[in-house]
């Protein structure tokens, strides 16, 4: 009987660890999914940005060629 508690103690502990390792891992690939669409966000967010700067540079352009005529 002790063999047996002895084996099933062995058996629980490397079953407890592999458990462990694979929650681990899980959640690495839950905060690399979630780093992944935070990097999305700010590519698109820096997209933006960029798009109303030049859409701002080319109406002041524009508006002092207007300005320019008169």
């Amino acid at each position: 009987m002790s063999v047996f508690l002895k084996a099933a103690g062995i058996g629980g502990s490397l079953l407890a660890l592999i458990a462990v390792i694979i929650v681990f891992l899980k959640s690495v690939i839950g905060f690399i999914g979630f780093m992944t669409f935070a990097i999305k966000i700010l590519i698109v967010l820096l997209f933006v940005v960029m798009f109303l700067a030049v859409a701002a540079l080319v109406l002041r352009g524009i508006r002092d060629a207007r300005r320019k005529k008169e």
